[in-house]
């Protein structure tokens, strides 16, 4: 048996043929055998194509701010695999993941566990034994066959629904959205994201008895003026301050507001006070993260599909005019085109770098490069890596430029970690 952490993840990246392999039905056997239940008193889970991470963040931030104990569970991680599992806003140590993966392994006997599976039942294992108050799981890839879903939750959140991950979840949004529905259930709440949710997903709501509450019919997030922005529902309104700097993005008023709803349809008696608090503080990595670099400022975000761009281009539009440059790694299963298409107005030089790094879904940046031939970004500057593209990218910008790095959680995680060790 592996004995440190690091063993640990080579070990169980071995253990599945595939890196990824939906379904229910080998998680759920392994967990009936390491007696997983419930892992506390109430549980939200969250899916969507974005805004996972930051919706998950707000509900622990307003939970926490109430004083309720709560386990937070997502992916993928920005720099270090403890950053998934988080009970009282502590990332897990060492030492507790290892006990839970070892968990895992004396249940597991010969069932085949992808590296995800692993990570879900270990986090699960541990927030049973914690005595929590809340239970927060994102879900990894879709919904309906993701490991997360084996859990019954009591209240949904999918955030939007969009392109991304065709080659599983399907190749339009009506499937995709279908794929999503997966972790609502019967008569719990479903909290919606969308203005226009797909279809597929009212409709498996409606069939399965789940109320849905959409946001801009059933709840509202409307600005105020530069500071606040109002949530609202019938019989209720508050006015809350805008999100932490880096949460600050128009985009994240809706992930708040989601957040919000889950936990007002919970009843878990939150009150303005925590919600206030919550929504001020909340922070996640890696959502258009600010450093200042030689006098440039350096936006880091994890933004790697369509949805995505459009969020980052609302952002840089709502902002005072500047010189922005791009520093973007996409990998080579990404719609890379449509997103340069979405950023292509405001963003005034490209960098592109290579991402061969990050194994066979990597690529250089000349292949990038050639797939976006025609695009703003196909004269981009070419480089082996984020670092050197980045490096590039603020010496260009200086003295008043700012720059945008983006592309995966891989090339924020570089970013970050080339902008911590300056350079």
């Amino acid at each position: 048996m592996p004995s440190t952490l690091s063993d640990w993840l080579a070990f169980i990246e071995q253990q599945h043929p595939q890196h990824i392999e939906l379904g229910l039905d080998r998680v759920r056997t392994v967990a009936q055998r390491m007696g997983l239940r419930h892992p506390a008193p109430h549980v939200i889970t969250v899916a969507g194509t974005n805004g996972k991470g930051s919706t998950v963040a707000f509900i622990e931030a307003i939970a926490r701010a109430q004083g309720l104990r709560v386990g937070a569970y997502t992916s993928p991680h920005l720099h270090r695999y403890n950053e998934r599992v988080r009970i009282d806003a502590v990332d897990a140590s060492d030492a507790t993941l290892v006990e839970g993966f070892n968990a895992v392994e004396q249940a597991r006997d010969t069932t085949p566990l992808t590296y995800f599976e692993y990570g879900t039942l270990c986090a699960l294992w541990l927030f049973q034994r914690a005595a929590l108050d809340l239970v927060v799981l994102e879900v990894g890839l879709g919904g309906r066959l993701d490991a997360v879903n084996l859990v019954d939750a009591d209240a949904a959140i999918i955030t939007t629904v969009d392109l991304d991950h065709q080659e599983w979840l399907g190749h339009d949004i009506d499937s995709i959205g279908r794929e999503k529905a997966g972790i609502a259930r019967p008569f719990k709440p479903l909290i919606l994201g969308d203005d226009d949710p797909p279809a597929s997903v009212l409709r498996h709501a409606y069939a399965i008895g789940a109320p849905a509450w959409r946001i801009a019919n059933d709840f509202f997030a409307e600005p105020v003026d530069a500071q606040h922005w109002r949530w609202r529902e019938l019989g209720y309104t508050i006015e809350l301050p805008l999100p932490m700097r880096a949460l600050g993005a128009p985009v994240q008023l809706r992930n708040a507001a989601c957040a919000i709803a889950a936990l007002r349809a919970l009843d878990l008696q939150i009150d303005d006070t925590a919600i206030v608090q919550g929504v001020a503080n909340a922070e996640v990595a890696g959502r258009l993260q600010h450093f200042q670099r030689d006098g440039v400022e350096v936006l880091v975000d994890v933004g790697h599909n369509p949805q995505a761009a459009r969020a980052l281009a609302g952002w840089l539009h709502a902002q005072p005019p500047r010189r922005t440059l791009a520093v973007y790694a996409a990998l080579a299963d990404k719609d890379a085109a449509a997103v340069v298409t979405a950023l292509a107005n405001g963003v005034d030089g490209w960098h592109l770098a290579g991402s061969q790094m990050y194994g066979a879904r990597g690529q250089s940046a000349q292949a990038l490069a050639q797939t976006l031939a025609g695009s703003a970004a196909a004269d981009g500057t070419c480089h082996a890596d984020v670092a050197s593209a980045l490096a590039a990218a603020v010496q260009q910008a200086a003295p008043v430029g700012r720059v945008l790095v983006f592309g995966s959680f891989h090339a924020a995680a570089q970013a970050v970690q080339w902008l911590n060790e300056g350079g």
